[in-house]
Parts: C-alpha cells; structure tokens; sequence
C-alpha cells in the first residue's frame, strides 16, 4: 500500500462514503469577521452523523475491507473521535471494534465510543505506548488495525473535505485545519492543492504540542515531552510518518495557539456563530483571534471545525473562563 493519498484516490472516496456520511453545510461567521479581519466561513464537522470529522477516514478504509478482513475484528487508538467513526462504521457493517483510549480522553468520547458497541481499552500512556499495547493485541487476536492518521485510506476519506470546502466555496484563499497527528490536513492538502494550487492551507497546532512546527524549523520529525492541552484531540508528541512529508510539501504554513486563545475561539463560535465545538475545533478561530495569520484585506477564510464530542459541563466550565486580550502572545 502507498504512504499517501492521490487525488484521485480522495475522488473515490466521495462516492464511497457519501450515502453515510453528511455534506455538511459551509456557514459564514459574519459576527466574527470584525474581530478577526477577514471573510470567515466555517466548515462545521461538528454535525457529522458522530459529531466529527473522523467518520469519513474511518468509513473510507472499513468500507474497503474484505469480509474475512472485517470477520477478524477491528482495532485502533484515538483521543475519542476516531474510535467514535471507526465504531460506527463497524457496527453497521457487524465487524467487532475494539479501541485502546488515552484514560484523559472526555467521558463523553468514552461513553459514545462503548454506545456504539466497541469494546473500550483505556491505557495510561502517550500516543507511541498505546499503539504499542493495540499491535500487541491485534497479533494475539489477528485483528485489523485501522490507524486514524497513518493510514493512506483514512486521509483520502478525510481530504473529501477539501472537495467540498471548494464546491461551496470556490473562490477561497486560505483554509486553516486543525493538526493533531496530521490526518486530516494530510488528506485536505492534497484535495486543495491538486484542485486549486493558489489556495494557502495552514495547520494549527496547540502551543503546548507544537510537533509539526518545530518538526518543520529543525528539518525532521521530532518527538516532543507530552504536555496538558485544552485541545485533547491534537495532544501528540511527534508528527505522524506518513503525514509528515505530504505536510511538508503541501502545507503552506503552521501556526502555534495558546490554549486561552483557542478557548476564546470557542466562545466566539458560542456566543457569535451559535455553534458548540470542543478544544480542537476551535484552533483556527483561536489563531485569528489571537492574530497569528498574516490576512489581506477582504481574504476569504475558512476555519474547518473538526468535532464537538465534549460534555456539556465540561463545555460550561471553559466558556465561564476569563478571555484573554485580543491579538495578545
């Protein structure tokens, strides 16, 4: 199997996954645009069928397997929404899904996850161990393993995104996509840039996790002390393999968000778009609020909002924290 998605493979993927997944609607945040210079549209995956965007990979990939493929089982690690999408995606097509999960993932991803059937591992450990404990597992029981951003199928599925951001919008100058282990922008990349060269991709990362910006000042993938962030669906300490060169090549530039900023972007998306998104959903807004993207005058941006699968007390307790001073480091 090839390390990368092509164009024509995401191409593919749109027909493949259409009839489960939804072509979610871009919305123009209007009420945002003064405080952050731009035309602002957002791409809400927070409406998927799971409530992120992660059932398109995980659909792309199970939706390949053979019937002695998915009669093994299927098996993965996540922060929560991966394990989610690759959870109903097994359930539909009666493959046994089991899942290793950080024991820091929010009780709703948990809980959603074993609602979905899976069987839920949680395992005390950064991304590298709990791949370690899921191959482990996977040889003893001959599961199949369906990495969330590794895998060339997960990114295709997840570059259909792209497709559609460019239907909706054509004339787009800058798309901003949330990096975690480099999936998603991996698969978005390679749509925007096979379809529309000119359009700038960004990646934003926490502050407190910035793998891929550091990776790309020193010329190679470097591993990183794992450190808290807000935005527990980017916590990741060395840039994925496969992403990282497709990354390099396709990414234009990538910003570092410091969490209060990213929690002003979610109350921003709250109070002024109407729309809840956990941590890492929010990062885009909380890059241009926090004023680390270079715009033009009257540049069209869209802010890809990757999932909302956080509890609502947990949603509360952020939104009553004091905002920080706009444009502040």
């Amino acid at each position: 199997m090839q390390d990368h998605p092509t164009i024509e493979d995401i191409q593919d993927a749109r027909p493949r996954i259409a009839p489960y997944i939804r072509h979610t609607q871009m919305l123009r945040a209007d009420r945002i645009e003064p405080a952050v210079g731009c035309e602002l549209y957002l791409k809400p995956e927070t409406l998927q069928v799971t409530g992120a965007f992660k059932i398109r990979g995980a659909l792309n990939t199970v939706l390949q397997l053979s019937p002695e493929q998915l009669a093994r089982g299927l098996i993965s690690s996540s922060s929560g929404n991966h394990a989610q999408g690759l959870s109903w995606a097994g359930r539909m097509l009666g493959a046994k899904v089991v899942l290793v999960l950080p024991t820091s993932s929010p009780q709703q991803k948990i809980d959603n996850t074993r609602a979905l059937g899976a069987e839920v591992i949680l395992y005390d450990g950064d991304t590298a161990a709990r791949w370690k404990q899921v191959y482990r597992i996977a040889e003893e029981k001959g599961y199949e393993t369906v990495h969330g951003f590794e895998d060339p199928r997960v990114m295709a599925g997840q570059g259909t995104i792209g497709c559609e951001i460019l239907e909706d919008l054509p004339d787009v100058d800058t798309v901003i996509v949330p990096l975690g282990g480099g999936g998603l922008i991996s698969g978005v990349a390679t749509a925007l840039k096979a379809l529309k060269p000119g359009v700038r991709v960004i990646g934003a990362e926490p502050a407190l996790t910035p793998k891929y910006y550091q990776s790309r000042i020193r010329g190679e993938r470097v591993s990183l002390p794992l450190r808290d962030t807000i935005a527990d669906g980017l916590r990741i300490s060395v840039p994925g393999q496969n992403p990282w060169p497709i990354i390099e090549r396709h990414v234009d530039e990538i910003v570092t968000v410091e969490d209060a900023h990213i929690v002003a972007g979610m109350k921003a998306l709250a109070r002024d778009a109407k729309l809840l998104g956990e941590p890492s959903a929010a990062i885009g807004v909380g890059a241009l609020l926090a004023g680390s993207i270079r715009l033009r005058p009257g540049e069209k941006v869209c802010t890809i909002l990757t999932g909302g699968n956080w509890g609502l007390t947990d949603l509360a307790a952020v939104y009553a924290r004091a905002e920080p001073v706009a444009g502040a480091a």
